[in-house]
């Protein structure tokens, strides 16, 4: 048995495709930790198993939905992603006949219209299909990793992610997160790691191929990593 299962709050407008796309599972499970829009009435109408929950953090909500997916193979997305069709495939061929205890799955960006194919956002690998008995979630939120027992091979077709909906959108995550994630190092850190992420993303990783979408793009992850290492130091006098 395969479920799908996905964290959300206040995802109404997207909640619907990202279920809709993992609808060949035997279970959608959707773990909705408080929203304040028509999230849960639209997860149910479009045929998902809804669970309220607190807010826990990253890692302890999705080893909660982990842990409610009735199914012995557990598929993990995020409401502002789709699966393929042909991921969809791969899926369904890999739970059939399984030859690992976990696969990962390519993700492909979509920054504010744009297919970005270089850069950090593609083909940003994560394991995102598991035999349940054999994973846990684990890291410091908010990066989530999904662990798996043994080798994860890499399943062909793309998770299809659209993280910001703005410009605005996006600068607030980037501010909530590098609050969640700061880091207190050297003054060297805040002056050598943001340039060092820009030119890794934009020449060594061809977000340069991106044109100007790419550019912004790895600018805004430097952006990430300077607030990152900067605020570390906030309680400094």
């Amino acid at each position: 048995m395969l479920s799908a299962v996905i964290i959300a709050r206040d995802e109404a407008d997207r909640i619907e495709a990202a279920i809709r796309s993992v609808a060949f599972a035997d279970e959608v499970l959707v773990l909705d930790s408080g929203s304040a829009d028509d999230t849960v009435a639209r997860a149910e109408a479009a045929g998902a198993r809804v669970v309220r929950t607190d807010w826990p953090g990253f890692v302890a909500q999705k080893n909660r939905a982990l842990s409610q997916a009735e199914g012995d193979w557990v598929l993990s997305i995020d409401a502002d992603e789709v699966v393929d069709d042909v991921l969809a495939a791969a899926i369904r061929a890999a739970v059939a006949a399984p030859e690992a205890e976990g696969y990962v799955v390519r993700r492909r960006t979509i920054w504010l219209g744009h297919r970005l194919d270089g850069g950090f956002a593609w083909p940003d690998p994560r394991v995102r299909l598991v035999k349940k008995a054999s994973a846990t979630w684990v890291g410091k939120d908010p990066h989530d990793r999904l662990d798996a027992r043994g080798p994860t091979p890499t399943l062909p077709g793309e998770l299809v992610h659209t993280p910001y909906r703005s410009l605005r959108e996006h600068l607030h995550t980037i501010d909530r997160y590098t609050r969640l994630d700061a880091r207190r190092g050297s003054w060297l850190d805040v002056l050598v790691r943001p340039p060092w992420h820009f030119f890794r993303a934009y020449i060594l990783k061809l977000g340069f191929l991106d044109g100007r979408a790419g550019l912004v793009f790895a600018a805004l992850g430097a952006l990430y990593v300077l607030l990152k290492w900067t605020r570390g130091h906030e309680a400094d006098p």
